[in-house]
């Protein structure tokens, strides 16, 4: 049996609603099942659903403290790996900070590309930037400090680690992550004409495909 999860729901204004949930992975299963729920037309009227680290805001909602108690009740699964598309990323591992993560991950520079290309990713939530998304997957114990002083520009495309997640930089912005790689085109990312902006949206999976330098 699917068990119900330790998570904290309360009206947010007159028609919005906060769930706080007490790690990653069960925010991303509750955002995962009130996306079914919503396809399948068993949630209520929401205009917004927007997930966070540990939570996740519905606005429009017309009576959130009825949504609440609903919630209480739900048995909600796990997120498994084959859910939600699967986007590729192109990445050349040449990053300011290889030699760091690779010292840190105690590996050779060469192997720091095998490593982090060797997993599937999830969008959690997506913030900080346009088009910027906190992807989780890397195990813990490739986890990473930010560095002690960030920059003062990170380019877009860099290909970042920090703490238990990966991201790419849309856009060139002031950044404290490990720069590892760099998505040599990084225009698909954040795309204000076309319908969906984003290319990476809460819920998506993220596959990193390394390639040879440019000539």
């Amino acid at each position: 049996m699917t068990p119900r999860p330790p998570l904290t729901a309360r009206p947010a204004g007159r028609h919005a609603l906060l769930v706080e949930l007490p790690d990653a992975e069960r925010t991303a299963a509750f955002h995962a099942e009130l996306l079914r729920r919503r396809a399948a037309g068993t949630l209520v009227p929401v205009e917004e659903i927007v997930p966070g680290a540990r939570t996740v805001l519905l606005d429009g909602v017309r009576d959130p403290d009825a949504l609440a108690l609903r919630i209480a009740e739900w048995r909600i699964p796990a997120v498994t790996a084959d859910d939600g598309d699967v986007v590729d990323i192109p990445v050349r591992y040449d990053g300011p900070d290889l030699s760091d993560v690779a010292q840190l991950w105690g590996a050779a520079p060469a192997e720091v590309a095998a490593r982090h290309s060797s997993f599937i990713y999830r969008v959690a939530f997506c913030g900080f930037a346009p088009g910027f998304g906190y992807l989780t997957g890397l195990p813990p114990h490739l986890h990473v400090p930010r560095r002690a002083t960030p920059r003062t520009r990170v380019p877009a495309g860099a290909v970042a680690l920090a703490g238990p997640y990966s991201a790419v930089y849309p856009r060139a912005t002031p950044g404290g992550w490990q720069l590892i790689g760099t998505m040599p085109d990084p225009s698909p990312l954040w795309d204000p004409a076309r319908e969906r902006a984003a290319l990476l949206t809460p819920g998506s999976r993220v596959r990193f495909v390394p390639v040879a330098d440019a000539p």
